[in-house]
């Protein structure tokens, strides 16, 4: 008989133990992958989304929330700064580039953000139709927010105020898209940008434009230097020299009003606080595999005693040891090899469900339609597993006595 045959008839005859031993062994592989999936992807979100901004400043408060909100726009903001003290940042020797950033209005989940074209360049942003913003209340649309919105070049909408829904809608000011971003795999995707000025018109802020090019502030120059009525929520920063990451956070935190927050050091940290849950739910992962490890090693040994004479029988119509000790090997790689299966499709089935269902992590670009080279290991251990679970009852079968089991039946 061919040996898939054989292995599945013997599979088959204990259905009930096959598919426990198959259950047990997906769903440690699944929690395997799904906290595979989830870290890998937010680390690499993470980090294209940091990338090119070496330092926040902001609002006092806790900088872990600074970064979340003003790169990751997961959060809330720590509250505004004077433009005038965010001008002296901007202007310091050792600033390359500064960013204004004035979050306050949303629509729908999705934020609002007054900026200069200088922040979607952080992200290589190209317009997929459409022109960049230049006058007061034109926004352009990150891919997503185009596709979920419908919205069009030339459609017009109002804003909620508050980053969350169901804020007051500023029914007044009506802003109008004049371009769509191609998707770019990052943050951007999830935004709505548009200038400063427009953030200021909208919460009913005067804006007096000024044409002196000695006067107009290096951050927002359609307004005066030194304007210390108007406020931002951060800026962005890129570094002049690496002696930036050394001196400027510190002047910041202790000459300043504001604070200063570094990307990397703040990621690093939220990933040292996510690191303990994920580290806990690794261990789960672990205690079902062993668990299902011996689950398949029990029932392959009490298969085993009640299978000898069907063994005898084989050896007796010329299999040979050897071929008895394959089956047997081939039966636990068999379990292994479908519990993994399984839980590789389970483990990428919950994360693709968990970004349809969840909007945060729809936001974040989190997907469960990636495959990752770690994988594989996972599916070379787990057959490397099964082999090792079905090497006792192997050897069992290869140490057979045919006349001992015919004479006892």
């Amino acid at each position: 008989m061919n040996l898939g045959i054989l292995v599945w008839s013997y599979l088959k005859a204990r259905p009930l133990n096959t598919v426990l031993n198959i259950v047990l062994l997906s769903l440690g592989i699944a929690v395997m992958v799904v906290l595979l999936l989830f870290s890998r992807q937010l680390e690499e979100k993470i980090q294209s989304n940091a990338k090119g901004i070496d330092l926040v400043v902001g609002a006092k408060g806790s900088p872990l929330q600074l970064i979340l909100c003003t790169i990751f726009h997961i959060d809330f903001p720590t509250g505004n700064i004077n433009l005038a003290e965010a001008e002296k940042i901007a202007k310091h020797r050792l600033v390359k580039k500064a960013i204004p950033m004035a979050l306050g209005d949303s629509y729908q989940v999705f934020r609002i953000i007054g900026t200069n074209l200088d922040y979607p360049a952080l992200y290589n942003a190209e317009l997929q139709s459409g022109q960049w913003f230049q006058h007061d209340l034109e926004v352009v649309l990150g891919a997503n927010v185009a596709s979920l919105t419908g919205f069009g070049v030339g459609d017009k909408f109002e804003s909620a105020h508050g980053l969350s829904a169901g804020g007051h809608a500023h029914e007044e000011h009506q802003f109008k898209v004049v371009g769509i971003l191609k998707n770019t795999g990052s943050v951007l995707d999830n935004l709505i940008l548009t200038s400063v000025e427009s953030v200021w018109k909208v919460h009913d802020l005067l804006v007096e434009v000024v044409t002196d090019s000695l006067r107009k502030s290096v951050l927002v120059p359609s307004v005066a230097a030194g304007d210390s009525t108007k406020e931002l929520t951060s800026i962005l920063i890129q570094y002049r020299s690496p002696m930036g990451a050394i001196q400027l956070p510190r002047y910041v935190n202790q000459q300043t009003s504001m604070q200063a927050a570094s990307p990397a050091f703040e990621t690093a940290r939220l990933f040292t606080i996510l690191g303990t849950g994920v580290d806990a739910l690794m261990i789960l992962a672990y205690v079902l595999i062993i668990i299902s490890a011996l689950s398949i090693f029990i029932a392959l040994y009490n298969s085993l005693k009640e299978r000898r004479f069907d063994l005898a029988v084989m050896r007796t119509m010329g299999a040979t040891r050897i071929r008895l000790v394959f089956t047997i090997l081939t039966e636990g790689v068999s379990l292994t090899l479908l519990g993994s299966l399984v839980g590789l499709a389970l483990g990428h089935g919950v994360v693709w469900v968990m970004a349809q269902v969840i909007e945060e992590i729809e936001k974040t670009g989190i997907t469960g339609l990636i495959i990752y080279r770690e994988e594989w290991i996972i599916l070379a251990g787990s057959l490397l597993l099964g082999m090792l679970c079905a090497l006792l009852p192997a050897w069992q079968a290869y140490r057979t006595d045919i006349s001992k089991v015919l004479a006892g039946n």
